[in-house]
């Protein structure tokens, strides 16, 4: 009879310990939470769209890259021109004209070139529509 009670008690410790109902065995503890993976999605996200959604961050990163890289390249026939004339260049077009740049870059849809004749800085702002 011990024996069933016995076997009785370590199969109902044994499923309590798997369903994860016991833990530590009275240490006191908590289960911790399981880590998760890195394989899994966030919620939201459907994976079969996954190869679409790279694609669009791969060309939205390509488009960043393409606008620091031009207005790096302004900027850098600003300085040349500043400190070969001694001055700054009254517009990015002078830039031009004076040889200091091959052409102004393409400037992405919607998007324009802004100069600061008095601080020498150009940036990329959205375009203002003429009414």
């Amino acid at each position: 009879m011990k024996k069933v009670v016995y076997s009785i008690i370590v199969m109902g410790l044994a499923l309590a310990f798997l369903l994860g109902l016991v833990g530590g065995f009275g240490c006191g503890k908590q289960n911790a939470a399981k880590p998760s993976t890195t394989n899994t999605s966030t919620v939201g996200q459907n994976p079969l769209l996954a190869p679409v959604d790279y694609l669009g961050t791969m060309v939205q990163a390509q488009k960043l890259a393409v606008k620091t890289t031009d207005l790096a390249s302004v900027n850098k026939a600003i300085q040349m021109f500043s400190a070969t004339e001694g001055r700054l260049p009254k517009d990015l077009d002078e830039l031009v004209t004076q040889k200091y740049i091959g052409r102004l870059p393409e400037v992405p849809a919607g998007m324009a070139f802004v100069y600061d004749p008095n601080s020498g800085q150009v940036s990329l702002k959205p375009a203002v529509k003429q009414p």
